[in-house]
């Protein structure tokens, strides 16, 4: 189970990351967009770390205060829920 939920968050994280990336080289280009709800759906689905890597990485949607305070909210959350989990669960 342990190694599942490890595959799924490396997955989730690498996904977050290329679309921030891919966000970024589309508007360079005045192209279409990935819409910033699915950017924040994706860091909340378990993405955040490799959102908050994308944004810094690639220099986007660094000014908008909802990426850049709400992803680090968003992964202390994230990893407060994980340690209640491991804590009570075991997992």
């Amino acid at each position: 189970m342990v190694k599942n939920i490890v595959m799924y968050l490396v997955v989730v994280n690498l996904l977050a990351f290329a679309c921030f990336g891919i966000d970024k080289q589309k508007a360079k280009m005045h192209q279409w967009r990935i819409s910033e709800k699915a950017l924040l759906g994706i860091a909340i689905c378990g993405g955040s770390l490799g959102a908050i890597c994308g944004m810094r990485i690639f220099h986007h949607k660094t000014k908008h205060p909802k990426f850049s305070v709400g992803l680090p909210v968003i992964l202390l959350i994230q990893a407060v829920a994980a340690i209640i989990a491991y804590t009570m669960f075991g997992l």
